[in-house]
């Protein structure tokens, strides 16, 4: 029987410029290798796309079908093979501290509910985290087809092309997503008060229901902010870090560094930025 390297798909092509595993940029064999996996992985995923399949619930309204665990099967064991050193911490199985050493933050299918309703709005995500911090990582998405990499002082790519943020600095031409926490009972108010408020403010706001692919149009300049609460690691890691190499700013809602635990993001062109914190506050 074949191995899942296989029957892979052809990844996406990495920049030209990636150097070799022990040549000058620090990171860019990692990013090249995520993207590589994330491509496997979406493609499991496309096989089934708007299939039958078991679909359980994690919460009252958090889902978890048996694609997002065949999809971080095949990650890890992706992983562990390309990186035997490294440890591994997947939103389905948990893992190792992902704030110490050389850890793999990943998302097997960041969008589960797009996913099992047959949306077509859904992404793998994987990133490789040095004490905590993002230093390489990457989104597929599989319907489209597009792969998103970045790696520490490498740039953001996008099917192998280099993307940046927009040059938009007029908030009300800005065109802006966010994304609803699972719990929102639990902040209902401050959900609709920013949500009202952003509406208001600029040229549309959109809810997608991938915070990882919400990050990654902000990157390459289709959105011009995103903002969510109650997001985890695997959410943002790979998103954050290609949003920073693309010229943009990512902080919680006080404007203040964001460790990947940390719930609030907001992600944003940067011009844009202390505007929408203003629209933020509570």
């Amino acid at each position: 029987m074949s191995s899942p390297a296989d029957s892979s798909p052809t990844p996406a092509p990495m920049p030209t410029s990636t150097p070799a595993p022990g040549q000058a940029a620090p990171f860019a064999h990692e990013a090249a290798v995520a993207a590589r996996i994330a491509a496997m992985a979406g493609a499991l995923l496309k096989g089934r796309f708007a299939t039958a399949m078991q679909v359980d619930f994690k919460g009252a309204t958090d889902l978890v079908t048996e694609m997002d665990l065949a999809s971080e099967r095949l990650i890890r064991d992706e992983l562990a093979r390309a990186f035997p050193a490294d440890a591994l911490f997947g939103e389905e199985t948990g893992g190792a501290d992902w704030r110490q050493g050389r850890v793999w933050v990943f998302d097997p299918l960041d969008g589960t509910t797009n996913f099992a309703h047959g949306l077509p709005i859904f992404s793998v995500s994987i990133a490789l985290c040095l004490d905590g911090r993002p230093v390489a990582g990457a989104v597929h998405q599989p319907i489209a087809g597009e792969t998103f990499v970045a790696w520490t002082n490498g740039g953001a790519w996008l099917n192998g092309a280099p993307i940046r943020v927009s040059a938009q600095d007029d908030l009300h031409k800005a065109l802006v997503v966010t994304g609803f926490p699972y719990r929102i009972g639990d902040q209902i108010d401050e959900v609709l008060a920013r949500l009202r408020r952003m509406i208001l403010a600029t040229q549309g706001v959109r809810r997608l229901g991938s915070a990882a692919l919400d990050l990654c149009a902000v990157a390459m300049g289709r959105f011009d902010v995103f903002w969510e609460t109650s997001l985890q690691p695997w959410d943002v890691a790979a998103g954050r870090l290609l949003v920073e190499e693309a010229g943009g700013r990512v902080t919680d809602f006080a404007g203040q560094p964001m460790p990947l635990d940390r719930g609030q993001l907001l992600a944003t062109n940067g011009r844009l930025h202390e505007a929408v914190l203003a629209m933020l506050a509570i």
